[in-house]
C-alpha cells in the first residue's frame, strides 16, 4: 500500500483511469488498492475527490463498452473466452448467467462488487442485447456506487490506511512473501477442487463422436440439453432430438424423464 501511495501521488489521475479501464477489461491488476490510496491522498489534500471519481468512472465505462460491444457481435463465446480465465471456469457461465437472469439490469449496479461478474456483466449485457441507453445508464450508475464507496473508506480511514502502509513497508520482503503465500494457497485450494470434479466428471462423460455414433446406431439414447436460457436465446440451435430443461425447474422437470432410456446431459 506504501508503494501504491507513493506510485499514484507521483504520476497522477491518469493512473486511476488506466488502472481502473485495465482490470475492468480483464487484466489482472486489482483496482481497489489504488482507489483506496486515492481516497487517503484526497483526505491529505494530495488530489480531488470528485475528479479521482470521474476518471474511475470513465474508465470502468471505457471497458464496459468495449465488452458490451464485444457481446452484441459474437454472443455467448465472449462471455466464455472470459469464464475460461476465471479460477472457477466450470462454474463462472451458469453462475454468472443466473444472476443476470434474475436481477437483468439492476445486476449492473452491483456487478462490481461481486467477484466474477464484474468482468462478465458487461459483455452478458450484450449478448441478451439489452438496450443501449438502459445498459450506460445502469453501468454508469453501478460504477460510480463501486468508486465512490472505496474512494470514500479510503478517505474516511486515511490515518488508518498510513499505519498500515508504514508498517507494510518496514516488514518489506516479509510483508510480500506473506501475501503472495496467502493468494498462492487459495489458488492451489481452487485448482484442486476443481482438478477433483473433473475427475469425478471424466468417469460418466461421453464424446460428441460416441454420442453422434450412438444416434446413427439407432440406440434408445434421450439427449438433454441442460444449457441457460440466455445460453439457448444466444445460441437457438439444438441437437436433433434433443429435449431442453431450463436448469433452474430441473428438480420439478427430472420426474418426467423416462428411466428405461439412457440419458446423455449437456450444458455450456
Amino acid at each position: 500500500m506504501h508503494e501504491t501511495f507513493q506510485f499514484l501521488a507521483r504520476h497522477g489521475y491518469l493512473v486511476i483511469l488506466a488502472w481502473v479501464a485495465a482490470e475492468q477489461g480483464g487484466v489482472p491488476v486489482p483496482a481497489l488498492p489504488m482507489l483506496l490510496a486515492a481516497g487517503a491522498l484526497s483526505a491529505l489534500g494530495k488530489m480531488n475527490l470528485e475528479a479521482a471519481a470521474a476518471l474511475a468512472v470513465l474508465g470502468s465505462l471505457t471497458s464496459d463498452v468495449t465488452w458490451y460491444s464485444m457481446g452484441r457481435l459474437r454472443g455467448i463465446r465472449v462471455l466464455k473466452l472470459l469464464c475460461r480465465i476465471s479460477l472457477e471456469p466450470d462454474s463462472c457461465v451458469r453462475n454468472t448467467q443466473g444472476v443476470f437472469a434474475r436481477y437483468g439490469a439492476r445486476s449492473l449496479l452491483v456487478a462490481k462488487f461481486v467477484p466474477g461478474l464484474g468482468a462478465a456483466a458487461a459483455p452478458l449485457a450484450g449478448v441478451v442485447r439489452m438496450p443501449v441507453v438502459r445498459f450506460l445508464f445502469c453501468d454508469a450508475v453501478g460504477a460510480a456506487v463501486w468508486a465512490c464507496t472505496y474512494l470514500s473508506i479510503g478517505y474516511l480511514f486515511s490515518d488508518q490506511l498510513e499505519i498500515i502502509a508504514a508498517q507494510g513497508g518496514r516488514l518489506g520482503a516479509t510483508f510480500l512473501g506473506l501475501i503472495a503465500a496467502a493468494c498462492a494457497a487459495f489458488v492451489a485450494w481452487k485448482y484442486l477442487r476443481r482438478h477433483r470434479f473433473l475427475v469425478e466428471l471424466r468417469q460418466a462423460r461421453i464424446t460428441p463422436e460416441e454420442l453422434h455414433a450412438k444416434i446413427e446406431q439407432g440406440d434408445d439414447v434421450l439427449v438433454v440439453d441442460l444449457r441457460h436460457v440466455l445460453s439457448v436465446e444466444a445460441d437457438p440451435e439444438l441437437i436433433p432430438g434433443a429435449k431442453w430443461i431450463d436448469p433452474d425447474s430441473l428438480d420439478d422437470q427430472v420426474k418426467n424423464l423416462p428411466r428405461d432410456r439412457e440419458l446423455v446431459l449437456y450444458c455450456a
